[in-house]
Parts: C-alpha cells; structure tokens; sequence
C-alpha cells in the first residue's frame, strides 16, 4: 500500500439515521472499531489513514461530488436524486432490517380506484424524492403534481393531502399497515460505496478506500455462512464428500491415524442443522462449528 502522509487520510462519509447502527457494525467486523459520542458528527476510528464524519445519505452524494469527503456509503437512490458525479466503487446490500434490496414504490389507498400508473393522470403525488419521482412519470409520459413530503409519507394519502405517494419499503409491510397498495416499482435501490474523483486518483486514498470496499464486501459475504471442521472415516471419504454443500471444495488432510481425516468447510447457516446428523450417521465425528467474520 503506498505510503500515507496527512493530506491523503481519507476523509469517509457514515450514513447517520436508519443505517447508522448496522454500518458501524459492519464496519466492526470488517476490522475497524468506530467510537460514537452523544451529539458529535466527528466518530473516532481506530485507523489513523481515515477519518470518520456522520452525515445524512440524501446529502453524502453531493459532499462527496464537490470533495469534501473522498468517500462514503448512501443509497443508489440518493445518487440519482442528485445527479452526482461521483465513483461508484461498490454495492454493498445491507440495511437496518433485512439486508435485502430497499424499493420505492408507488403506492395509493387501499380502496382507491387507481389500478396503474396511468390512473394518476393529474393527480397528486407526494414523495421526498422528487427529482426520481418526475422523472418516473416524465419517462411514461404521465402528467402529475409531485409535491415535496416532509415525513410521515404514508399519512399524505390517508389524511386527503395527495392521491398516491412514492416511499421506500424493503417488505411492503408499513405500506400495508398504512391501509395502502402497491401498484407498481419506482426503484429498486441498495447501499453503495461511492469515492470522489479526485480522491480515487490517488494513490493512497484509492487503496484505502479499496482496501476497506473489500472487508466490508467480505463481512456482508460471511453473513449466514459457517465454518465446520470433522473428522471422518478415510474408509467414508466419498460418501461424507457427497453429503457436504460448501462455499469451494472441502479442505482435506491427512491425520496420524490413517483411519480418519479432517475436513474444513464453509456453508450456509440453514443448512447445518440438517447437514449435522447427516454428517453423524456417516460415521464423522468431532463436529466443530464457528463463526465466520469475513470470506474474501
């Protein structure tokens, strides 16, 4: 990694809000231990090459554009609102609550006459995403009013102040709760690492902020995945082969006693409470499972 004097710390953008939380523990596993303080937007990191700053994702994109952050984490969505001219380096999908694809989605009261987009000719649509929203509507040539909604989007339809709304969900079940239905997908968006310009061309600051795309991609790669390690009877070998699903091929080696073997595999979570008494009844003993950080 080329050396890092104090004009290339990279200066990297957290998501405060929904995505706070689960960001500092990903960062976590990934190797880096961020320190938050009650009111302070500046948390500590324990990596002298990077200073940590707190900011909204709607507004990262635009900070990171203009340089003054070389990189951070916001939404696909926030990035197209705001046009920026930045580096997207890597999705990251991950979020509060499922670590699946977020949507905006447009959506209207459950007994309303709207069926299609179309139906909303006219009509009132509230968001908080304006820009993507016009341009949702423009692209299928379908005149609307889109108004600015300040929070609270799922009230807007039921309390009479707009006839459809376009608001984020990952499973559609506060859209549901709020009486509404969904009639069709704006977009479908996720976290993304993005890098300014200017910071991506040097030297130190890119292999920063590779080095971190690439141990925030391998925390989020080991969730739901385990590490196994057994010893099976030589005499078994292929039968216990057959029975493992891994990530790659299974680590054998050979053990003192030529009867046995040892075996190291990565696999799903859900599969390991049927995998074991598989494993068991083929004669493998000394199961051992554990946790896994990261899978590069």
């Amino acid at each position: 990694m080329p050396c890092t004097t104090g004009n290339d710390v990279v200066k990297f953008g957290l998501p405060k809000g929904s995505l706070e939380e689960a960001t500092i523990n990903l960062f976590a596993r990934s190797g880096w231990k961020i320190s938050m303080r009650n009111r302070n937007y500046f948390p500590e990191i324990n990596d002298p090459a990077i200073t940590a700053r707190l900011c909204r994702p709607q507004e990262m994109p635009a900070y990171v554009a203009e340089g003054v952050l070389d990189a951070g984490l916001t939404g696909k969505d926030w990035i197209l609102e705001n046009r920026a001219d930045v580096v997207v380096v890597a999705d990251l999908v991950y979020s509060k609550a499922s670590n699946r694809p977020a949507r905006w989605v447009l959506a209207v009261a459950g007994d309303s006459p709207y069926r299609k987009p179309e139906d909303l000719a006219g009509k009132r649509v509230a968001t908080e995403i304006m820009g993507l929203t016009e341009r949702y509507f423009a692209d299928k040539h379908i005149p609307v009013r889109v108004q600015y909604s300040w929070g609270a989007t799922e009230a807007k339809v039921v309390e009479g102040l707009a006839d459809a709304i376009v608001e984020v969900t990952e499973t559609g079940t506060t859209i549901r709760a709020h009486g509404l239905r969904i009639i069709d997908d704006v977009l479908v968006t996720n976290t993304q690492l993005i890098a300014n310009k200017d910071a991506w061309e040097n030297p130190a600051k890119r292999a920063k902020i590779e080095q971190i795309t690439m141990l925030l991609q391998g925390a989020l790669r080991a969730e739901g995945l385990v590490g196994l390690k057994m010893n099976a009877p030589a005499a078994n070998l292929d039968e216990v082969l057959a029975i493992l699903p891994s990530l790659n091929s299974p680590t054998v080696a050979n053990q003192q006693d030529k009867r046995w073997v040892s075996l190291e595999i990565v696999v799903d979570t859900k599969v390991v409470r049927d995998l074991i008494p598989r494993l068991v009844a083929a004669g493998v003993e000394g199961i051992i499972e554990y946790p896994l950080n990261k899978v590069i």
